[in-house]
């Protein structure tokens, strides 16, 4: 019988120790989050680019990196400032305007074998009842979805991939360089995870398939 329970417990901590290690190998998936700016301030979304709907003056961001969670993400970097960004985009009767910055990250987020291209910034004027996700598809095309409605890419990139999960040892040091804001606080990942339709959800029901 002590035989049979030495078994059962050591049988128990293997399983505890393989499912410790499981976890510290996901470290976090490669994606585009989403932000807006309040201010001189970066925050994470409260909502998804489709049911946001700005107003005309609006700043929001876009940022390819790979992350854990809200504590873990970079802010879009470069300039994010409404006048300028704007400034060659007069305003038109019957339309609004709304700032975008599109943060395409590091080469240490870049998926193998592709390269980032340069931080840019946008305008779209768009319509008066235009969500977020309208601006950006008038502006940065092409973007690419997946089954769930999950933004996979923003101008083309990445090419290939979409939100999938990244190992501890492929995570790319996040000690911010000049330019970078740093890492945001505090809101659950998820709801900044881009998603025209039902992103959100899709979001956490991958993190409870591999948890």
């Amino acid at each position: 019988m002590t035989s049979v329970r030495r078994a059962a417990a050591l049988l128990v901590a293997s399983l505890l120790v393989l499912s410790a290690a499981a976890e510290a190998r996901a470290a976090g998936y490669r994606y585009w989050s989403f932000w807006d700016r309040s201010g001189d301030r970066w925050t994470y979304a409260t909502q998804g680019p489709a049911s946001e709907r700005p107003d005309d003056g609006s700043v929001r961001g876009f940022r390819f990196a790979v992350s854990a969670d809200s504590s873990d993400a970079n802010r879009p970097r470069g300039a994010a400032d409404f006048g300028s960004i704007c400034a060659k985009t007069p305003a038109k009767a019957g339309t609004k305007r709304v700032a975008l910055v599109l943060d395409f990250g590091t080469r240490a987020d870049a998926p193998f074998g592709e390269s980032p291209p340069d931080t840019r910034t946008v305008c779209a004027r768009v319509s008066p009842d235009a969500s977020t996700a309208e601006a950006l598809a008038e502006t940065a095309k092409p973007l690419r979805y997946d089954s769930n409605a999950l933004l996979c890419a923003i101008a083309g990139y990445p090419a290939r991939g979409c939100g999938e999960q990244v190992a501890a040892d492929e995570k790319p040091s996040h000690q911010a360089a000049p330019e970078d804001d740093g890492p945001s606080l505090g809101l659950p990942l998820g709801i900044g995870v881009v998603a025209v339709l039902g992103g959100a959800a899709f979001w956490q029901a991958r993190r409870r398939r591999d948890a």
